[in-house]
């Protein structure tokens, strides 16, 4: 059983290790591609933040947030693939806060096809988000071993 579950998480988990050495391997010195798609969704993400909440989003440099994005897939990876609720966390934290922004379809009318393919897109992300959440339940609902006590030894006088 430990072997099987092991591969299922190191299944799982080749999702977000190909996606960051992809990312990684395009990054370069102005952020490549990830950059360059992020920064247009990331200003009318905050557009809409500050639109609807009134607060307003901090400046921040787009490849930073790529960075950020980079270290918590890897390192949550990691640390996942050992069966570590930490990693679980980081990978859910980083799909919760990064799978709106980067796949809105809310911003496309339903008539034309970037709205059916980032719809599909985020479905797919919500299905992981979904897993690490049955991950991190299944987890925390498993009894933690208690060593058992030793009966003391009677004292023989």
């Amino acid at each position: 059983m430990g072997f099987t579950t092991f591969v299922g998480r190191l299944l799982f988990v080749s999702v977000f290790v190909i996606s960051a050495y992809q990312e990684f391997n395009e990054f370069g010195v102005d952020g490549g591609p990830a950059t360059k798609a992020l920064r247009p969704k990331f200003h009318v993400f905050s557009k809409h933040v500050t639109t609807y909440s009134g607060f307003e989003v901090p400046k921040v440099e787009i490849k930073y947030l790529v960075i950020g994005a980079l270290v918590m897939k890897g390192l949550g990876s990691l640390l996942f693939v050992f069966g570590s609720s930490l990693g679980a966390y980081l990978l859910l934290l980083q799909q919760a806060v990064l799978a709106p922004i980067l796949y809105d379809f809310y911003n496309y009318d339903v008539d034309k096809k970037e709205f059916a393919q980032l719809f599909v897109k985020f479905t797919q992300n919500l299905a992981l988000i979904g897993a690490l959440l049955f991950f991190i339940g299944m987890k925390n609902s498993m009894p933690r071993r208690v060593p058992k006590k030793k009966a003391p030894k009677p004292k023989t006088n």
